[in-house]
């Protein structure tokens, strides 16, 4: 009797175990389609969304561009495609965000060059530039784009506010001159336009001021 009564408890126990694993893989089962649906539900969990986009082509080199992130700070993803031996995507972390990106051979070589427009977050809107330039159509390199604190006469009155754009193969960048006691809303210093041109440097290609003009 006491030798049939073990058995039994084994028994039981052995059942209990079996049933706790059975109720355990239908818990594991509905969190993994659970899952699966949050996945199909709401893809921006995989993949963050895109707040800039745009091709360029030039010269049979292509650019894919493409930002991610909204806020003060975004990340820039450039895809170059064509290039000889250096097709690697390029990933740059950005105080700011991208408003827009141009194409064009600035410097007459045969090969495009890049340029990405981006302001600061806040109200003054400050503009910066990106710049890559092809290398006899096999890889890319950064171009540098001056501060414009480095040159006094560009930068008197300056509070943000830029505007880019590609001028036959210069580049144009305006903005409102603000004068003493003026608010950020109310410029009234008129318009200055700046214009770069691309030249070889010692270690890149730089942007030099070529024009200043007041309108």
């Amino acid at each position: 009797m006491k030798k049939l009564k073990t058995i039994l408890l084994t028994l039981v126990g052995v059942l209990t175990v079996i049933a706790c694993n059975n109720e355990q893989k239908k818990i594991n089962k509905e969190q993994i389609e659970n899952y699966e649906a949050s996945r199909i539900e709401n893809p921006i969990q995989e993949k963050q969304e895109l707040v800039f986009q745009k091709t360029l082509t030039l010269q049979n080199i292509t650019f894919d561009i493409s930002t991610t992130g909204e806020g003060s700070i975004s990340k820039l993803t450039i895809q170059p495609k064509g290039l000889e031996i250096d097709n690697q995507k390029i990933a740059v972390e950005l105080d700011g965000q991208v408003v827009n990106a141009e194409i064009e051979d600035l410097n007459s070589d045969g090969f495009p060059e890049i340029l990405i427009y981006t302001i600061s977050a806040g109200s003054g809107s400050y503009g910066n530039v990106i710049g890559y330039s092809v290398n006899n159509g096999k890889s890319v390199s950064q171009i540098y784009f001056p501060e414009i604190s480095e040159n006094k006469e560009a930068s008197s009155g300056y509070m943000g506010h830029d505007e880019f754009a590609i001028i036959e193969t210069s580049l144009a960048r305006r903005f409102p001159v603000y004068m003493d006691g003026d608010t950020n809303t109310n410029p009234t210093g008129g318009t200055r336009q700046i214009e770069y041109k691309l030249k070889d440097g010692e270690g890149s290609r730089l942007f030099v001021i070529d024009k200043i003009n007041e309108f």
